[in-house]
Order: structure tokens, then C-alpha cells, then sequence
């Protein structure tokens, strides 16, 4: 029975009648009359120098900006959030047209979603659309009073009456029961279903992290729960290339597969990590200069956010935007959107092979692994490591063979103006508390073996 459920990449895209080549081309054909329904349009009935894209939401007949806010990345000093910021970009991005903004109870360490509320309550409540999450991860939080308590506690730190969307957090972690364990056995599926049909949440859904087996099974649970929307991680690397599972004809877990798998049901799809953690905004040199060649006047980051807004059932892309010039050259990019034409995907696919070439860590970012009992800053040590892969910096035994101390000398030098000497990743004990956390399924302290060896060299 459960073979029968679980087919691979390659056979359900056969059902469908398309090859990977094949749906992408088509997709690209006519966005407007997609399988999905939802249209490109510009909104004109506020201001009509917006440009920016919007897609309708064929539940609510919403029209939600193609560009979404994630505020998960804040401006922040110390890990306090810069409010002032915060309302500032808000701002801007409100009156440029973006209405869609995710958060989380556990983003910022608890912090994300007071910091929304004010941002957001300085505006009309029919200017935005706010989504967030039942982050009832740890076992401890499985009973029905803690998520319960998660819940209520989010329509206080936002300042609402109603939530826009609302998701199921990070399915996918802890194994094929987890539907029933952490949201049947305690009511809170029940209760959210009716919390939708009472109009407090106005869409309902899950976003994805993790075993494709659980993926699956909560699609198999549509017709039960109606899903509103999904959220998967997405963008031209991940589509292109298989999960960290194994080799692409067995992984089943690739973009590609989550999108169509929504895609066939008719699921709308809210796309996370379109810059994986914001390695697509400061790629390889070479592939920076392919993507120059084509396009000198656009960023980098622009390049993976109109691949993902190529794709019709993509409701909105969601942008962790930490400085003003992010937002800035985001909303550039959506006002309005241009997409990918079949020669720029191609680049693209030739982009996302380079990369995928590099040996980088898998880590977007995200910070759930944080803190660390003994301080590592986990997400920094891996985005400095990252970024020397990327700049050819970081010394290879195999490819460096020549200048292998010299180049150790220099990652050495960068790393310690990068990091306090608190926070390297000399301080890690491998005690094991992040593994569970990590939603790319990261094996952190042996990532941080890496680092040590080369600062030991």
C-alpha cells in the first residue's frame, strides 16, 4: 500500500504527461491560463503608479503581491530588532505595492511577530495580508494548551482580529505520524478547521521542510483538511538538482517535485529560501559573469526571483529582506515582473550546476538551530565558509595543493575579523541539541569539523 503512495519524481511527472523539460516549457507558454487560475495583473486601484505583480488567490480571490515580505531576517543589533527599520522598510514596501508578510512565533527568538504587529498596525488592516505559523516543534509543545497558548498568543503580538494564512510549521521532522501526533491527537487540526470556517483564519496550510514520505501523506489528507496553500522551498539550485537524499532518480524531495505534486492538486504555492538563504544573491564569480553578460543593470538576487515568478502556481515568493536596499531591489524586480524567457533558463540550469559543483554547506540561514549552548553563532560560521567557497577563497588539499597554506592563512584572517572568538566554531562541543533543529537535515557538528580543520591547518 504504501509503495503504491510513494512514487518517484520521474513517474509522476509521466502521469502528468509532461517531462521536467517539458511542464517547465510549457509553464512558460501562458502564465496567464495556467492549471492554477491565477493571473498576472498590476494593481490600480490605489495608486496607479504601482507596478507591482500580483497573483489572485483563487480561495479568497485575494490579490496577493508576487513579492512577499519575510521577517525572518530583521535588521537587528545584538539580536534586538531595530524597530525604526522595520517600519521603515514596511513602509516602503507597503506603499510599493507589497501587501503579503510572513512571520513566526519562533523567528528572532520569539521577537518577529510583536515586531510585525507594530510595523504592520500603523497601516489600514485592508493594505496587508499577514501570515504566520503554529511553531509547535519540540514535543513539549504537542499538547493541546501549549499550541492552544502559540496560537491566541499570535493574534496578540500581531495586533489582529484575523489571520490571513495560517501554517502548520515545518511538517516533514519528525516522521510519517505527524499529522496525528502533533496536530490530531491534541484537537488542534479540528479546532483550526473550525477557526477557518468561523473566518479568524482565512486560509489554512502547511510549509515544508524535510521527509518527502510526510509531504505526501499530508496531500494525501486534502480532501479531509482542504489545504489552502503551501509553502516549499524553491529556486533554480533546488529544482534542478535532488534533496541531499541521494541521486535525483531517487530522490524524491526536489522542487520540482513539491511544486508539481501542488501543482496537480491545485494548491497554491508560497515559495521560502528563493535565494537558499542568500547564496543566489552572492553566487560564484563565473557564474556572476554569466548572469552579467546576459543582464549588466540587475542584481544577482534578481535573477532567482523571476525564475521562481516564472512559474503560474507560485502565489507569492517570499524575500527575507534585512536592509532597505533589499526591498528596494526586490520590488525593482516584481514592479513588474519580467519572467524568465527559455534562454535564461537555460543560463540559469548551467548556473545552478556550477553551484551545486562547490562543496557548500546546505545551510539557509534560518537559525532555528540557534542558540547553541556554547555560543557558536551556527548560521555565521557556515555563511562565512560559504562565501569563501564561493569566492574560490576557502583551500581545497585536492585543488589548492600549491597554496594551500597561503589560502588558509587568508580564510584564517577573514574568519576572525568575521566572528567573535566566542561565537567560531572552535567552541562546538558536538553535543548534538542543533541536529534536531536543523530543517535541511544538516549534520552541524561535523560541518563544523570542516571549519576547525582548515583554521588548524
Amino acid at each position: 500500500m504504501e509503495e503504491k503512495k510513494q512514487i518517484n519524481r520521474r513517474q509522476f511527472l509521466k502521469r502528468m504527461g509532461f517531462t521536467g523539460i517539458g511542464l517547465a516549457s510549457t509553464m512558460l507558454l501562458d502564465p496567464i491560463t495556467s492549471v492554477a487560475g491565477n493571473v498576472l495583473k498590476e494593481d490600480k486601484k490605489k495608486n496607479p503608479n504601482i507596478k507591482m505583480t500580483y497573483r489572485v488567490n483563487r480561495n479568497t480571490k485575494d490579490s496577493v503581491s508576487l513579492l512577499g515580505f519575510g521577517m525572518m531576517r530583521l535588521p537587528n543589533t545584538n539580536r534586538v530588532i531595530n524597530q525604526n527599520e522595520v517600519n521603515a522598510m514596511v513602509d516602503y514596501a507597503i506603499a510599493n505595492g507589497v501587501n503579503y508578510f510572513d512571520t513566526a512565533p519562533v523567528y528572532h527568538g520569539g521577537k518577529s511577530e510583536t515586531a510585525t504587529g507594530i510595523a504592520l498596525g500603523r497601516h489600514k488592516r485592508e493594505d496587508f495580508f499577514i501570515a504566520t505559523k503554529l511553531s509547535n516543534f519540540q514535543k513539549e509543545q504537542w499538547t493541546k494548551e501549549a499550541s492552544m497558548k502559540m496560537y491566541h498568543d499570535s493574534f496578540k503580538n500581531l495586533g489582529v482580529k484575523v489571520i490571513d494564512y495560517y501554517l502548520l510549521h515545518a511538517i516533514g521532522g519528525n516522521g510519517p505520524n505527524e499529522l496525528k501526533e502533533r496536530f490530531e491527537d491534541n484537537g488542534m487540526m479540528e479546532f483550526l478547521v473550525k477557526e477557518r470556517e468561523a473566518g479568524r483564519i482565512r486560509n489554512l496550510g502547511f510549509s515544508y521542510h524535510g521527509d518527502v514520505k510526510v509531504f505526501d501523506y499530508f496531500l494525501s489528507q486534502h480532501s479531509k483538511y482542504h489545504w489552502d496553500f503551501v509553502q516549499i522551498q524553491m529556486n533554480y539550485v533546488d529544482w534542478r538538482h535532488a534533496s541531499m537524499k541521494g541521486s535525483r532518480e531517487e530522490a524524491d524531495g526536489d522542487a520540482e517535485y513539491l511544486y508539481n505534486r501542488l501543482t496537480k492538486l491545485n494548491i497554491p504555492v508560497v515559495i521560502m529560501e528563493p535565494l537558499r538563504g542568500g547564496r543566489l544573491a552572492n553566487v560564484p564569480k563565473d557564474v556572476e559573469n554569466d548572469l552579467k553578460a546576459m543582464r549588466p543593470d540587475d542584481s544577482i538576487a534578481s535573477w532567482a526571483f523571476r525564475w521562481c515568478g516564472t512559474y503560474p502556481n507560485v502565489l507569492t515568493a517570499l524575500s527575507g529582506m534585512s536592509k532597505m536596499e533589499h526591498v528596494e531591489d526586490n520590488i525593482k524586480t516584481f514592479s513588474p515582473l519580467e519572467p524568465c524567457t527559455e534562454k535564461e533558463n537555460s543560463i540559469l540550469a548551467a548556473a545552478a550546476d556550477k553551484i551545486e559543483g562547490y562543496p557548500t554547506i546546505p545551510c539557509t540561514q534560518c537559525n532555528y538551530c540557534m542558540p547553541c549552548p556554547f555560543g557558536v553563532n551556527i548560521p555565521g560560521n557556515f555563511a562565512y565558509y560559504n562565501e569563501k567557497i564561493d569566492k574560490r577563497i576557502i583551500p581545497l588539499p585536492e585543488r589548492d595543493a600549491k597554496d594551500y597554506m597561503e589560502r588558509a592563512a587568508e580564510f584564517k584572517d577573514g574568519f576572525h575579523k568575521a566572528l567573535k572568538v566566542e561565537e567560531d566554531a572552535t567552541k562546538c562541543r558536538d553535543c548534538g541539541i542543533c541536529l534536531a533543529k536543523c530543517p535541511q537535515k544538516i549534520r552541524i557538528p561535523t560541518q563544523m569539523s570542516r571549519i576547525k580543520e582548515v583554521l588548524n591547518a
